[in-house]
């Protein structure tokens, strides 16, 4: 395909995005209709796609396209169509959107008379445009992160690097960057963790290759292997991954200790994938639990990667950044007060229950452990970290508590 094919694809599943289909499913859908795109041509065009979910206010401002974003629901006749937002997204990153809008088979029109005005004369944007968030965000950030707020947020705009975490049971960091090497790939230490490696630019075929493969590295960011690398774990102990999803940090868990791991989560079809993960990296996961199941026994250790905003994440989920209503986040942090007080009664005298989330909220962070703390006077905070985007990860927090004896 060519650039330009490439665009009026995107612009086509910006369309169904808009439409209120998910960006992943939309994805899918064209990839199956459209059968001769080859697999760069599909990681091109889901760059493209992606790159308007992180900037949609800012790319529609740009493209002259109403100011309403995904989640919006009821668009009555101002729904912003792909064709505007790829222009605007152009446009913004630099690029000559003439080249792309030729007219040409498989390519998207010429530009209009109204499209060329509205390039030429750049838009005053309002600051959630300008940072990309929503209107109603702002003040919580500002309060929650003073005037780094819109560093922040201009970080949270633009793709997040590879990250990658070396499993130190079976290789050093300086092995895995020579067996990287090797590959064709480009790999330096991150500072954020001994395991951590982050990638130059944005390799294709990553995961085929074989130091990952065979379970020598896997794909993580930073700054979660960081949060991992808070846990105080030792050898022998029986340790419970509670929201454990992919089972991303119980890996990270084990390649710093052998200990008996066992994983729990509210949707057992997230920990599909474990099972397989593990054994290539040569970790027993000695018992699996879900809601028909529910963990028993006491445990020495249990982490609580809590379900959140996710605003830490926006780099990688920018959907989820447009999803998020107060009544959204009034509903996840009841959630997460549920889970801390199921995941304590599982926690032994003179346990560890860590609270972990990708959020960059208070509501979800030190104010959910404050309130946790009121309510079960059996445990006290031993320590705990923020982690921001602006330390080249997703932005993490953690608090260490634990159960006195």
């Amino acid at each position: 395909m060519t650039p330009a094919a490439r665009v009026a694809s995107a612009a086509a599943i910006l369309d169904r995005v808009a439409g209120g289909e998910p960006a992943e499913r939309a994805l899918t859908n064209w990839a199956r209709s459209n059968r001769y795109a080859g697999s760069g041509d599909r990681a091109a065009i889901r760059d493209l796609v992606f790159g308007v979910l992180r900037r949609w206010r800012s790319a529609a401002a740009h493209g002259a396209a109403p100011d309403v974003t995904p989640d919006a629901g009821q668009w009555a006749d101002h729904r912003p169509d792909g064709r505007r937002l790829m222009l605007g997204d152009l446009v913004q990153t630099g690029e000559d959107p003439a080249a792309f809008f030729t007219g040409d088979r498989f390519a998207l029109g010429p530009l209009s008379d109204e499209e060329t005005a509205a390039i030429a004369d750049p838009p005053a944007m309002e600051r959630g445009q300008r940072l990309d968030c929503p209107d109603w965000m702002l003040p919580i950030l500002d309060a929650d992160m003073g005037d780094r707020a819109d560093e922040v947020l201009l970080t949270l705009r633009e793709r997040s690097p590879v990250g990658l975490r070396v499993n130190l049971a079976r290789i050093s960091r300086e092995e895995a960057i020579t067996a990287l090497a090797q590959e064709g790939i480009t790999a330096q230490a991150h500072p954020l963790s001994p395991s951590a490696l982050v990638v130059d630019g944005f390799p294709r075929g990553l995961a085929a290759k074989a130091p990952l493969r065979d379970g020598l590295i896997e794909m993580q960011d930073p700054a979660s292997q960081a949060v991992v690398d808070l846990l105080p774990l030792d050898p022998g102990m029986r340790v419970l991954d509670y929201c454990a999803g992919g089972g991303g940090k119980t890996l990270a868990m084990a390649g710093r200790a052998r200990a008996e791991f066992h994983v729990h989560d509210a949707d057992p079809g997230r920990m599909a994938d474990l099972a397989p993960r593990a054994e290539r990296a040569g970790v027993p996961i000695a018992g699996t639990w879900g809601p028909a199941a529910p963990p028993e026994g006491d445990f020495d250790l249990v982490l609580c990667d809590a379900p959140c905003s996710g605003s830490g994440a926006w780099r990688r989920s920018p959907e989820g950044k447009w999803a998020l209503t107060p009544a959204r986040l009034d509903a996840l942090r009841q959630i997460q007060g549920e889970i801390l007080d199921r995941a304590a009664a599982l926690t032994r005298k003179g346990g560890t229950l860590a609270y972990a989330t990708c959020s960059l909220l208070r509501a979800e962070n030190e104010e959910a452990v404050a309130a946790f703390l009121s309510r079960d006077g059996r445990f006290r905070q031993t320590g705990g970290r923020r982690f921001s985007p602006l330390e080249g990860g997703d932005g993490f927090f953690v608090a260490i508590l634990e159960r006195q004896s």
